[in-house]
């Protein structure tokens, strides 16, 4: 019973795989398309998708965001950056004895680390092993190498990252990405600590790219739906 439950719990957290008709996948699209026209034309490669605290939704919308860009046929990997707490490779049904951490610590070639995932043109990099010392590992040259080898081999490259309030490793990647989004759960976020996180991300000279509004609730024909949205 309890492996049903949590079969069910994934096919609703990818919801543009399983549900790719419904309102929500659309928000999705939304997303991709506002992010494609952002900055005029400038090509953005690498985002890293994180939030102020956790249970805010940054790593399902990581998620849906890499498999609609997959779904127009973009290659993408989609990188579980959180390597204190993974979550990715439960979302996707995938193992995490190698990953990022592995990878990072020389352990593997780029190659080998990656995995195939259901959905056509996505692949995943799973974190790997909870490490003693994640700050030092996503602060180093190893990291750069593999956000840059990424996006050589990728048209699209999401990062999961860890709550920006809780731990540093988020402002550590910001800067080696082409944008970051902040996730902000309506109705739940503190609005002073989505303030603490964006002007610590300014401090940091993050390319910020916007923010993603999570379970806003609308009333619409009498019956309550969920969107996703996005605005810098």
């Amino acid at each position: 019973m309890k492996s049903d439950r949590k079969k069910y719990l994934t096919r609703l957290r990818l919801v543009t795989y399983f549900q790719k008709n419904s309102s929500y996948a659309e928000q999705y699209r939304t997303l991709r398309t506002n992010l494609n026209f952002i900055r005029g034309g400038e090509q953005i490669r690498s985002i890293v998708v994180t939030s102020a605290e956790a249970g805010e939704g940054k790593s399902t919308t990581a998620s849906n965001l890499a498999i609609v860009m997959a779904q127009q046929g973009k290659r993408v990997l989609l990188i579980d950056a959180d390597i204190r707490k993974p979550t990715l490779h439960f979302a996707f049904q995938k193992g995490n004895s190698y990953g990022l951490t592995t990878l990072l610590t020389g352990q593997q070639a780029f190659e080998d680390a990656l995995q195939k995932t259901d959905i056509e043109q996505l692949s995943l990099l799973a974190s790997g092993p909870v490490p003693p010392d994640p700050a030092d590992l996503l602060d180093s040259e190893e990291m750069a190498a593999v956000i840059r080898k990424a996006t050589i081999q990728f048209d699209k490259v999401i990062l999961d990252s860890p709550p920006t309030l809780a731990v540093t490793d988020s402002k550590l990647i910001a800067n080696l990405c082409d944008g970051l989004l902040l996730v902000v759960k309506s109705g739940a976020t503190d609005i002073a600590k989505v303030q603490k996180a964006a002007t610590e991300f300014s401090d940091v000279r993050a390319k910020f790219l916007g923010v993603v509004l999570n379970d806003q609730k609308l009333k619409r024909r009498d019956r309550d739906y969920y969107y996703y949205s996005t605005g810098s």
